[in-house]
């Protein structure tokens, strides 16, 4: 097994520093070069694999979705780190943030990469930093041209009565993510009920130009933040928190406006969303006064995944939709995947979407499928 791993993260390590120039596995299904010595350590072949790490490129802001530096280029946030051998009964390995990178030849540059984690950039709750720490959404809250990160906590509480507020927020600028989260404000009279804020969607739900952000509330209840919001994580303002909704709220596949009336939209589950599974949801539609309208059955379309190369080993690989989105600027989406063995082994893919490959090769500029490990974030937090 530990052969196995080592063999993954030099198979990943060429594609990690040449991303762009067709030394990994290509659109035409080249395989990556493999070779680790026998019992190298995953942390070490990480290390290999990630070096060198580059500097964040500075943007001056930009309205491109989910793009933290404002470069032009979206960036990509990954939850699920996987762990050295000895770490699989740690703490969560924290966010990974991989930025975009100028196409046609690459869209991601694993070697412009960020670690988020609780110790160096989550706020405090009553002196305590939280152990948990995953990203739930991004976009453009403050309305300065870079795009924001909400993560969710586990902040300390005692049971009784209403939670603490467990969302923060970590804020872009020219270079990237960095600094601390400041904690999400939801007023008083926008929540309901006793149960943990949850489930956050940004959006421009009322059709002035900021980002907003819905929130969950108790008894089928949602809390609607008006943005810009303050970088002191208050919004511009709230009422009282919308009935009608279900447990989960999530946002609608490709483009926020479902129904394209120029109002984002919600869609109200009684379960979260696996990206790339179809499912059958309640279209929740925005409108002046923010979103809550009824707008019938929304229907999640599926998205197969093309699963990335792993070594073989004593575990079945588990591939999954990680986002499906535009990352090369085509206007059409791009499938990111993840494939997996347990908690110590994977591979990142990024692939183009039909056309866009297809028209690159017209133009003797075919774009090469970008693949590396989140093993380098491990690499980089030793």
């Amino acid at each position: 097994m530990r052969t196995a791993i080592a063999a993954a993260a030099v198979a990943v390590s060429c594609a990690v520093l040449l991303t762009a120039t067709g030394c990994g596995p290509s659109a035409g299904g080249d395989s990556p070069a493999t070779g680790a010595k026998e019992g190298a350590s995953p942390a070490a072949m990480a290390n290999k694999a990630a070096s060198p790490l580059h500097p964040v490129p500075h943007g001056k802001g930009s309205r491109v979705a989910e793009d933290f530096n404002g470069d032009g280029y979206r960036d990509l946030v990954l939850n699920d780190l996987v762990k050295g051998p000895e770490d699989r009964l740690g703490d969560d390995a924290g966010i990974g943030i991989v930025y975009g990178a100028k196409p046609p030849q690459a869209a991601l540059d694993p070697s412009v990469r960020q670690l988020l984690t609780p110790t160096r950039n989550a706020a405090r709750t009553e002196g305590v930093l939280p152990a948990a720490f995953d990203a739930e959404a991004a976009c453009d809250l403050d309305k300065d041209g870079y795009a924001d990160l909400v993560v969710t906590t586990d902040p300390p509480f005692n049971g009784t009565g209403m939670p603490p507020v467990p969302l923060q927020i970590l804020f872009g600028s020219a270079n990237g993510l960095t600094g601390k989260a400041v904690k999400l404000r939801i007023p008083d009279r926008a929540r309901f009920g006793n149960e943990w804020p949850d489930h956050p969607v940004c959006g421009d739900f009322d059709g002035d130009g900021s980002k907003d952000l819905a929130v969950t509330a108790s008894g089928g209840r949602l809390s609607f933040l008006r943005g810009p919001f303050s970088r002191a994580g208050a919004p511009r303002a709230a009422a009282g928190a919308i009935p009608g909704v279900g447990p989960v709220l999530v946002a609608p596949d490709l483009s926020p406006d479902a129904n394209g009336d120029g109002y984002d939209d919600l869609v109200s589950a009684t379960r979260p969303h696996e990206p790339g599974t179809a499912a059958r949801a309640k279209l929740l539609l925005g409108g002046p006064t923010g979103p809550g309208r009824p707008g019938g059955t929304y229907t999640f379309k599926a998205v197969k995944p093309r699963p990335g190369d792993l070594p073989a080993g004593e575990e079945t690989p588990i591939t999954g939709v990680l986002r499906h989105a535009d990352f090369d600027g085509d206007k059409k989406p791009d499938t990111v995947v993840r494939t997996h063995r347990g908690e110590t082994t994977d591979i990142i893919t990024l692939h183009y979407s039909h056309s866009s490959t297809a028209n690159s090769t017209a133009n003797s500029t075919a774009k090469r499928t970008i693949t590396f490990s989140t093993a380098v974030f491990s690499a980089q937090q030793r």
